[in-house]
């Protein structure tokens, strides 16, 4: 079976190639391709698909060519991922699949309007929904909804706060830190993975959780910095959020399905 591996700001993702729409992904494939010693290793994986060929992608199909179908790496579904469309549409440019610049792209959130530059790639991931405070591990946490749920939560410092596995297995939770009035530093447990090393969604919901604490006003850009790099996010005028970051291939082969 042959594959891509790619990441976003160190947020890694095993690609497959799925023209045909062929391909079925089962909970039990998605941990063996992510498994770090004996599989290929990676956070997740990207099934690239046509719309039409798949049932979650259908009714996108008259707006996208190509469906992002999306797993955790322990199987389970994801809605969306900020870093993973930006890795899936760089890989559809470099396959000749695209042309660089704007294109739009299906996925369980909806479809994404992506723009592919040479050194980096802008989603706009449409609009923030902001639900209902709740709590994580005792803390104040903003709920806000990228497509897929996440809970913010304010520390004043990311460095002591250990390994992180929050009481809320149903989020991902993002914590935060200010480092200056547009700068905030971010770790983040993905649900379905555990810690990674950024998360695309989570340091959108990350800014729109700071600018709703500051007062600040919305338009300005954010840089969001994750152990993995760095991401810039604005939370436009619109209520949509702009992630612009880097999306980088670093290899592909064959996967022996009998290893």
């Amino acid at each position: 079976m042959r594959f891509l591996k790619g990441h976003g700001t160190e947020n890694d993702f095993v690609l497959l190639p799925d023209p045909d729409g062929t391909l079925v992904l089962t909970p039990e494939l998605v941990q063996r391709l992510c498994d770090r010693r004996s599989g290929i290793g990676g956070d997740g994986v990207l099934r690239v698909v046509p719309a039409a060929l798949e049932p979650d992608g259908a009714a996108y199909a008259e707006e996208s060519h190509w469906f992002m179908d999306y797993r955790n790496a322990d199987g389970s579904i994801a809605e969306m991922c900020g870093n993973g469309v930006r890795v899936y549409a760089r890989y559809l440019v470099d396959a000749g699949l695209a042309q660089p610049g704007r294109m739009l792209l299906a996925t369980r959130g909806g479809v994404k309007e992506v723009h592919v530059e040479p050194a980096s790639v802008v989603v706009d991931m449409g609009p923030a929904v902001v639900g209902e405070p709740l709590e994580v591990d005792g803390a104040p946490a903003v709920f806000v909804d990228m497509g897929n749920p996440h809970a913010v939560v304010h520390v004043a410092s990311v460095d002591g706060l250990g390994e992180l596995d929050p009481d809320r297995k149903d989020l991902n939770v993002e914590y935060v830190e200010d480092v200056g009035p547009t700068h905030l530093r971010m770790r983040v447990h993905e649900r379905g993975v555990g810690e990674t090393r950024s998360c695309g969604t989570g340091a959108c919901a990350a800014v729109v959780a700071t600018v709703l604490r500051t007062g600040t006003p919305r338009g300005q850009a954010y840089q969001v910095d994750v152990p993995g790099g760095r991401l810039l996010v604005t939370w436009r005028e619109d209520g949509h959020v702009s992630l612009e970051g880097p999306a980088v291939l670093v290899a592909e082969g064959e996967w022996r399905r009998d290893a």
